[in-house]
């Protein structure tokens, strides 16, 4: 599950910024083991060293001992099991769970699959990637029923819009 990324270097050391998509930007620091995936490839980082820093923090892993090892890795995503996030109550979803969903309506017409989730002040909105962009509001009243084990979002849309 993509918890954050690669904000870049910091230092000449081989430390490296971290931007957090947690709700409390603090708590990655606290999911382990981290996967990093990016230009470079995949990495499990060994975490020497994490501080926090500004919105985000800082970490020291094993891999990285120059300020050149540490720019491979900017914007890499950071990813943790599932199974060390906390639990959900039923009919909750992680937005890493629900981007790549196929999104069809009720009448079983494809829409196309969710890229991302947008943070607004009144709902979160589904960016859904078709044959054209549909920004949809992530509300129950649209949002009718998930199914994580295969892999779609069944939707109350009007195609037409």
């Amino acid at each position: 599950m993509e918890v954050g990324r690669v904000g870049g270097a910091y230092g000449v050391r081989g430390w490296l910024r971290l931007v957090s998509y947690t709700a409390e930007p603090g708590a990655l620091a606290g999911y382990r083991p981290w996967r990093f995936r990016g230009d470079p490839g995949t990495l499990q980082p060994t975490i020497l060293e994490v501080r926090p820093h500004g919105r985000g923090f800082v970490v020291q892993v094993a891999e990285c001992a120059t300020r050149d090892d540490a720019e491979r890795w900017h914007g890499a995503t950071v990813e943790v099991p599932v199974s060390v996030l906390p639990a959900l109550a039923p009919g909750e979803y992680y937005w890493g769970q629900l981007v790549g969903l196929a999104v069809e309506t009720q009448e079983g017409q494809a829409l196309g699959t969710v890229a991302r989730l947008l943070e607004t002040g009144a709902n979160d909105v589904l960016v859904v990637q078709g044959a054209r962009e549909r920004l949809l509001p992530y509300v129950p009243q649209v949002v009718r029923h998930v199914d994580l084990a295969g892999r779609r979002m069944i939707v109350d849309w009007d195609p037409e819009f």
